[in-house]
């Protein structure tokens, strides 16, 4: 009896030991780390948090990817005054690194020293930020007519960053190109430009857009500025000039350098009657026209890069003349009498042939019965008419 209660007891205590282990390995597989891949901008801060869910008190870990501790609970173990501890529990390690670099990126690690130890591992993306874009290549002033490449460079995107070009605003398409230098990119895009008057005064932006970037986008513009001969127009207040009215012509040049002065004058020579007839800058007014004032004026500019000129040929008119037809509408008049005259002409002839038509055809009638031809009824037609007349003579 004293030998069966020894091996009950024996068992128990063989069970109780079992059961303790089971429990004990079971409570240590539940104890695993749990932590979150990070992605922070370049000068950034990045918070790494490591929890589990059920913890003995056992210590948890952080170390960097050089496999160097950071924090061992809640004792700092790496001299950097740039990572500091954010909250330290049996259950949560959170630590953060401020000012980040493109160094820290990499594989981080939080240990539970359980037995055996487990660890959990936590990737750190950092975001290289593009540096504000230079544009290279653009010269002041350009001529009219040169060839220019414009080239936009940025560095130290990471990933790559997209380069954008945009003249006044309206996007156009670059020639693009992408160098790795380390872990981050320089980006190079380049417009070749054939130069001409329209171009002055065009803003040209490059535009850097980027995952860092977020809010906003880097961007610089240049605005050209094209040289070129200039051309000239000639503006008038009135249309159609009449004696005693006031007149004003602007001569209006384009070109860079803007042409000035501008140099006015009539038929090949100077102005006459400066009494009447005003220079003001680029302006030459009549106070009163009169038929004197008729010729060709023309206006000059000149640049550095050629000469330009406009005519303007005045014609002063007698307000109390008829206005005279041109030309044009002369012959139009006559035309229209001459078709007039013919249309009355073939209205009048048919008519005419009309009417003699119908007397033929009737004293033909009158003498068809005996005669053998439509002649010999005719004459019958006539004869019988004559006898009628007789008769009717003789009646009275």
């Amino acid at each position: 009896m004293m030998v069966k209660q020894h091996m009950l007891f024996t068992l128990y205590s063989i069970c109780g030991i079992v059961l303790k282990d089971i429990i004990a390995v079971s409570g240590a597989q539940s104890q695993f780390p749990i932590v979150q891949n990070m992605t922070v901008t370049e000068g950034g801060i990045a918070n790494l948090t490591c929890r589990v869910e059920h913890n003995d008190n056992t210590s948890l870990q952080w170390s960097n990817p050089a496999q160097q501790t950071l924090f061992f609970g809640d004792k700092k173990a790496l001299r950097d005054n740039r990572i500091e501890l954010v909250r330290a529990t049996s259950q949560e390690l959170t630590i953060s690194i401020s000012e980040v670099t493109l160094a820290d990126e990499g594989m981080y690690t939080c240990s539970l020293f359980t037995m055996p130890v487990k660890t959990a591992k936590a990737f750190l993306t950092v975001l290289g930020v593009p540096k504000k874009p230079e544009i290279n290549g653009l010269t002041k002033p350009v001529m009219e007519g040169d060839q220019i490449t414009l080239t936009c460079v940025t560095s130290g995107s990471k990933p790559a960053a997209d380069v954008r070009w945009f003249k006044n605003e309206r996007e156009i398409k670059g020639a693009k190109e992408v160098n790795a230098s380390g872990k981050t990119f320089t980006v190079k895009s380049s417009l070749q430009l054939q130069v001409n008057r329209r171009d002055d005064g065009v803003a040209y932006t490059c535009r850097v857009d980027h995952v860092a970037l977020t809010a906003t986008h880097e961007e610089t513009t240049r605005v050209l500025e094209v040289h070129y001969a200039p051309y000239v127009e000639i503006k008038h207040s009135i249309p159609a000039p009449l004696e005693g009215q006031y007149l004003k012509l602007e001569c209006v040049p384009h070109g860079n350098p803007s042409p000035d002065p501008v140099l006015w004058t009539k038929d090949g020579g100077e102005l006459p009657d400066l009494d009447r007839v005003m220079v003001e800058g680029r302006e030459l007014t009549f106070m009163a026209l009169n038929k004197t004032d008729n010729g060709t004026y023309r206006c000059e500019a000149t640049n550095h890069l050629g000469t330009s000129h406009a005519e303007y040929k005045l014609v002063v008119k007698d307000p109390n003349a008829l206005p005279s037809l041109p030309d044009h509408a002369l012959i139009g008049g006559i035309v229209a009498v001459v078709v007039f005259a013919t249309l009355c002409l073939i209205i009048v002839l048919g008519r005419y042939l009309a009417r003699h038509k119908g007397t033929y055809l009737t004293n033909e009638a009158k003498g068809a019965d005996d005669a053998p031809d439509a002649d010999t009824a005719i004459i019958n037609a006539d004869g019988n008419h004559a006898h009628a007349e007789e008769k009717k003579e003789y009646f009275i």
